[in-house]
């Protein structure tokens, strides 16, 4: 008798137990279906005018093309004429110039700026680093003027360098090398010393390498950032040659050019950006997974 009773209350709240833990499940499993609907949808929606910009530049010139309907035809006359242009070449240089470069030594001054920040006692450590970050806060328009004027009076007008050098202090991106840095163990520094390091090798033989998904991370926002660039640019690059893409693209969207030559031209500057995501992206979630950017 005490037997069967007691199976009896075993099997009534096993099967208590199953309800109750297979309650929970649908509608988590509902939620994250829509979750996952509503993620397509604004995936789809951002996607939406890449789209009509590679549609256009694949239209024949003059045909009825989106939003009506679609082009009969495709083509890659546009494209062709786009990367024939000596202008155009001459703008992706520089801007590949304006971009690669300035991402070169921002990731440089940023790591070292970061490194002694995070791992160096010196005087004045924290206001000073607070006070490079209260610049975030400072409007690049009311700064634009001063610096041009100084650019301008060191001959800078025209130049690489008066298109790069005032872009270099990256108040961002020394933030958060700082942030990364000062996740790594104190102790790793110290053996270094005790092995007789100096501060250079230590910072391109250990700092360095152990900032490689932070650094990846902020490479790609910083050549986006130089890449998208506009306003400068526009005000230092006064001659032909010296603009680039963006401001390129500006001077033919004034002119008579077509719109599918000009999507066209547009479409070819967006290709960059997405190579360099592509390769580079998985690091942005290997740089917030190692450290979670804690402070």
């Amino acid at each position: 008798m005490s037997i069967a009773v007691r199976d009896r209350t075993a099997h009534q709240s096993g099967r208590g137990q199953q309800q109750s833990g297979g309650r929970p499940r649908r509608p988590r499993r509902t939620a994250r279906i829509w979750l996952v609907v509503l993620a397509s949808l604004l995936a789809l929606g951002t996607a939406i005018p890449f789209l009509a910009v590679f549609v256009l530049a694949l239209s024949p010139e003059g045909a009825r093309t989106i939003p009506y309907q679609f082009p009969d035809r495709w083509t890659f006359d546009n494209i062709v004429s786009v990367l024939s242009a000596q202008s155009f070449l001459r703008w992706t240089f520089n801007s590949l110039v304006y971009s690669l470069v300035s991402v070169v030594l921002v990731l440089i001054t940023a790591a070292m700026a970061g490194y002694a920040f995070a791992k160096k006692r010196f005087p004045g450590r924290d206001a000073l680093f607070w006070s490079f970050l209260a610049t975030l806060m400072v409007p690049a328009q009311a700064t634009l003027i001063p610096m041009f004027v100084l650019v301008s009076n060191l001959d800078g007008i025209d130049t690489f360098w008066g298109l790069i050098v005032p872009t270099l202090a990256n108040s961002q991106s020394v933030f958060l090398m700082r942030q990364f840095i000062r996740g790594l163990p104190d102790e790793l520094f110290e053996a270094a010393k005790v092995d007789g390091a100096g501060e250079a090798r230590i910072f391109w033989q250990i700092v360095l390498p152990l900032t490689k998904p932070i650094l990846a991370t902020l490479g790609i926002f910083v050549f986006l950032w130089h890449w998208n660039d506009f306003l400068w640019p526009l005000i230092i690059a006064q001659t032909d040659e010296m603009r680039t893409l963006t401001v390129g693209l500006a001077s033919l969207n004034s002119e008579s050019v077509s719109d599918a030559r000009l999507m066209a031209a547009a479409a070819v500057t967006v290709i960059p950006c997405l190579v360099i995501f592509a390769v580079l992206q998985r690091y942005i979630v290997n740089s917030v997974a190692s450290s979670g950017i804690k402070g």
